[in-house]
């Protein structure tokens, strides 16, 4: 019994003084630097107001099947994670994308909206698999989408718009990814993709008369790829 008891004892002390391994990451923080592809949908989901009396107004009454498309993006991002367990982790993004929103369906060739500058403020809680180095994982989360600088574009301003405003819109985030680590130094690839549901509306001003207000689903994927570091 003396003989197991020593052994249980050294055992412990060994456990206790060995280095952590790279799946102890409770209490560690994960900074992303990634190339984020920003790629909505942007269609009309509800023409919620029309005003017939309005050039705009009278124009889209008009249209068969109108309709919406928001171009893709390129940007930067930052992404900041903190590991609440071995497996549960906290992560938000940071980056700015700039989008423009363009007639499709009977309104194919217009420009309606030019310039949107969103935030797509966004924090997800993520379950990772506990797969060695090699780390899968699920997400979800509430997004945020605050939006700055809508311009009406050419044709809408040719339409007698003055002036245009999309509402910021809060939503969910769904998300799925991998992170890869590339040795023991706390460097990796991370490989992430995004599923937003959100839905803003857009009012185009004729003067101080709202002519048209639309619902669109703007749901972009939204895919990156980059490096980690791991602290």
């Amino acid at each position: 019994m003396k003989k197991i008891a020593a052994v249980a004892a050294l055992a412990a002390a060994t456990a206790l003084s060995a280095p952590a391994y790279a799946d102890d990451l409770a209490g560690k923080v994960q900074v992303k630097l990634l190339a984020t592809g920003v790629l909505p949908d942007g269609k009309i989901d509800t023409v919620k107001s029309i005003n017939t009396a309005t050039t705009l107004g009278a124009a889209v009454a008009a249209t068969v099947g109108p309709q919406t498309q928001a171009n893709d993006n390129v940007v930067p991002t930052l992404a900041i994670e903190y590991y609440a367990t071995n497996n549960l982790s906290i992560e938000t993004i940071c980056c700015f994308t700039q989008h423009h929103v363009n007639g499709a369906g009977g309104l194919a060739g217009t420009k309606l909206v030019d310039h949107v500058l969103i935030l797509p403020a966004t924090v997800t809680v993520k379950y990772h698999l506990p797969l060695g180095a090699i780390k899968p994982y699920l997400g979800a989360g509430p997004a945020l989408f605050v939006v700055f600088g809508e311009k009406p574009g050419a044709t809408a301003t040719a339409l007698g718009v003055t002036s245009v405003k999309m509402s910021n819109s809060l939503g969910v985030a769904l998300q799925a990814g991998v992170d890869i680590d590339l040795g023991s130094s706390g460097m990796g690839l991370s490989l992430d993709a995004k599923k937003y549901f959100i839905k803003p509306s857009a009012k185009f001003y004729q003067g101080g008369t709202l002519a048209l207000e639309t619902k669109h689903q703007l749901d972009p994927w939204v895919v990156s790829a980059g490096l980690f570091f791991r602290f």
